[in-house]
């Protein structure tokens, strides 16, 4: 006899079911939470810088085609006015999927890259991860505080000229997978978002002067094959705080324990890079 299936797993009408009911139910823990949500803008950049970043726009992805980049790039086109000059006040909540909304191909959206389970696929409206990640990493070397993430669980490419430490980044998915922090100081922040030739660019700006600064700092990265006959990409990534006046490190903290499994060919994998279980430690 083979396992029950869920109700959101007996055909398309029933996921679609079951997908607004989950948007129903976050709509209403939403009303009543008594969240405020950033929803007004600035044109006028704030005065003090706190992190920029740039992110490629185009990287080459073992077995992806390509046109879903350019696909992606269209999708960050769309996006990115609804997030580009906006404030986030004392008390508000950001919410990527409040300000973004529902990415359909009546609104322009094409095929970009999306990932699911157990690897990557196209859906109209994908791509749009790369955006969200920009935010989070802006947030990361911030005082505000992220209250929704969703981390990726598997390695599905080898490093293609990646920027910021393995697994730094967030899954979003419309509406129920969002991406949320919230600002808890006493400062107005600001994002900046825009896209140029070659880079998918952002600032975090504030205020008042930033009073401390944040590194991100990957340790113990490898690469490791265990019992079940996969490779795993195992790191962590600490958040270093420092006082901007002085210079002098104040904590760090541990954010993030990988341990992801590599879905693409193990023979891409850098042999420098592996480790033997006999030299994995704790």
């Amino acid at each position: 006899m083979g396992e029950k299936k869920l109700f959101c797993q007996r055909g398309k009408l029933c996921y679609q079911i079951s997908l607004c009911k989950e948007y129903l139910l976050r709509d209403l823990h939403d009303l009543f939470s008594g969240e405020r949500f950033a929803a007004s803008s600035e044109e006028e950049p704030l005065p003090f810088l706190v992190q920029a970043h740039r992110s490629l726009l185009r990287r080459r992805l073992e077995g992806v085609d390509m046109s879903l980049q350019e696909g992606k790039i269209r999708n960050l086109g769309l996006a990115l006015p609804h997030l580009h000059t906006l404030l986030i006040r004392p008390g508000e909540t950001f919410s990527f999927w409040r300000r973004v909304g529902r990415c359909t191909a009546a609104g322009g959206y094409q095929p970009g890259l999306t990932i699911t389970c157990g690897g990557h696929g196209s859906a109209v409206g994908g791509g749009l991860c790369q955006l969200a990640n920009m935010v989070h990493w802006l947030v990361l070397h911030s005082e505000l505080e992220v209250t929704e993430l969703h981390h990726h669980t598997d390695a599905l490419f080898p490093d293609s000229g990646r920027r910021v430490p393995f697994g730094t980044g967030t899954s979003i998915f419309y509406k129920n997978v969002d991406y949320r922090f919230q600002n808890r100081t006493e400062d107005t922040y600001q994002l900046l978002l825009w896209l140029d030739e070659t880079d998918l660019c952002g600032e975090l700006r504030c205020s008042a002067p930033p009073r401390y600064r944040y590194r991100m700092e990957e340790r113990e990265h490898h690469f490791q094959r265990e019992g079940d006959g996969f490779y795993y990409r195992v790191s962590q990534v600490w958040r270093r705080q420092y006082d901007r006046a002085s210079g002098n490190f104040l904590r760090e903290d541990k954010i993030l324990q990988n341990h992801s499994r590599v879905l693409y060919d193990p023979a891409l994998i850098p042999p420098e890079q592996i480790r033997q279980e006999s030299e994995v430690t704790e």
